[in-house]
């Protein structure tokens, strides 16, 4: 089985998410329902994955080492 590539969002504004720290790089976790309706699953600071709006977030591309630290903090 191959494996996929986790992605990553940076946020660009929280709207009073507690949850959220703008600035801030967050994995994404892949929900092809939630995309449709214009979110993103996305795993916060409290340590579990919720919708946000997906305009809250730009897509970044994470350089290998980095994947690895960001995906291990999930583990």
């Amino acid at each position: 089985m191959k494996r996929r590539r986790m992605s990553f969002v940076i946020c660009l504004r929280n709207d009073d998410c507690i949850d959220l720290e703008v600035r801030k790089v967050y994995p994404v976790l892949p929900d092809a329902a939630a995309a449709k309706d214009g979110y993103l699953r996305v795993v916060d600071e409290s340590g579990e994955d919720y919708l946000y709006p997906a305009a809250y977030f730009a897509s970044v591309e994470v350089p290998l080492v980095a994947r690895r630290v960001l995906a291990a903090q999930l583990a």
